[in-house]
């Protein structure tokens, strides 16, 4: 798939750190409740750590308590792609990568309970986002 943006894997190697580019380009998941972004509430807009594309606003993100940046709602429809997820044998999930950049964000779940207007929640790893404070 082309995406907006496009870089090889050296470029993405020499753009990023070691952890980042384990996250972003290698589906990698970072330990919970370590990630800067976990329990902020400062107001602002969420993009794409690799290609710097809005991703998630800060009023659409809320507490799940599961270790993770959530979100009910992507900034705009079109700010992530999802696709299904089966590299954890016997649990399906759908993963989250930025449309712009193809990059690895984290999953979604649907019909947990947590009374969102979307019913959605959008784990996201902290490393995978940067805040742009309003």
């Amino acid at each position: 798939m082309a995406y907006k943006v496009e870089k090889s894997d050296e470029e993405w190697r020499a753009h990023l750190t070691d952890e980042e580019y384990h996250v972003l380009r290698e589906a990698g998941t970072e330990r919970p409740f370590t990630g800067e972004y976990t329990d902020t509430k400062t107001v602002g807009v969420y993009a794409c750590r690799a290609c710097g594309a809005e991703l998630f606003r800060s009023e659409t993100k809320f507490d799940s308590h599961c270790g993770w940046p959530s979100f009910y709602d992507p900034a705009d429809t079109d700010a992530v792609e999802t696709r299904p997820d089966h590299s954890l044998p016997g649990r399906p999930r759908t993963e989250v990568r930025c449309a712009a950049c193809g990059s690895h964000l984290g999953h979604v779940f649907e019909g947990e309970g947590y009374g969102t207007p979307t019913d959605l929640r959008y784990c996201i790893n902290s490393i995978a986002i940067r805040l742009e404070e309003s």
